[in-house]
């Protein structure tokens, strides 16, 4: 916690979406960040070796992080569940190396950096206390008083990803982050990003979609590929659909 980074780049939610992933890592502050934070979600789609080897290479300039579909993967190559809730993952757990499976298990649920302009930084993937538990940009205040719960003071700053929306919000006088989504974007397509230091800047890298659904239609042998492609690299799924589907978790019935 003593060292402090100028430039961090968060990625988050890649879900083994090897052309947008690249796209990414080819922005020029992305390359020159201090260090690349990936918040969990990584490999769950169809290119998950690819990406893992991607990052990988990359050394200690990244930081990881698990996210749910990543513990899914993990659970399923072990024999402790049979399904998986996304259709893909099922493709995803077999197409792993054992060693990969190895390093998604280790993955820890957070990690607190301290940033230029920001102090510290918790970064978590869907909540500090929980990898599946939904907070969005609109949910009430009571809501995020019961994720912030038992985090430390000093942290005035909490990165999430998971619900695959870019945000940035204060809540109980913490600024919370959600760069959205790299590789499975709701609202608009695109690479989802965001940079901090010395402020928290939400980026969007633009690449050849229809070349890339192409590639992964070409390259993938997931059964349904083409149709997944073109649905989640296209971002077909509004952000007014994910708020409708994702609003019900965030246990705003109750506010």
């Amino acid at each position: 916690m003593s060292e402090e980074y100028g430039r961090v780049a968060v990625l988050s939610d890649i879900h083994g979406v090897l052309p947008a992933l690249e796209a990414v890592l080819a922005e020029p502050e992305v390359a020159a960040a201090d260090r690349i934070v990936v918040t969990g979600d990584i490999a769950a789609g169809p290119q998950p070796a690819e990406v893992l080897d991607l990052l990988r290479g990359l050394g200690d300039q990244v930081l990881w992080l698990g996210g749910n579909a990543d513990r899914e993967l993990v659970e399923y190559r072990r024999g402790e569940r049979t399904e998986i809730p996304d259709p893909i993952g099922v493709f995803a757990a077999r197409a792993l190396r054992a060693e990969q499976v190895d390093l998604l298990a280790s993955l820890p649920a957070t990690l607190t950096l301290r940033v230029r302009g920001l102090g510290e930084v918790l970064f978590c993937h869907a909540t500090p206390r929980d990898d599946e538990e939904v907070v969005l940009v609109d949910s009430r205040p009571g809501r995020w008083a019961e994720v912030l719960d038992g985090v430390p003071p000093g942290v005035g700053t909490v990165v999430c990803g998971h619900t695959h929306m870019p945000y940035v919000r204060l809540a109980h006088g913490r600024l919370i982050v959600n760069p959205g989504s790299v590789g499975m974007p709701y609202g608009r397509p695109g690479a989802h990003w965001g940079l901090l230091g010395p402020g928290a800047d939400l980026r969007v890298t633009a690449y050849d979609i229809p070349e890339a659904v192409a590639r992964l239609t070409a390259d993938c042998a997931y059964p349904d590929i083409a149709a997944w492609a073109d649905c989640y690299l296209r971002a077909r799924v509004t952000d007014t659909e994910a708020l409708a589907a994702f609003g019900p978790r965030d246990g705003r019935s109750g506010s």
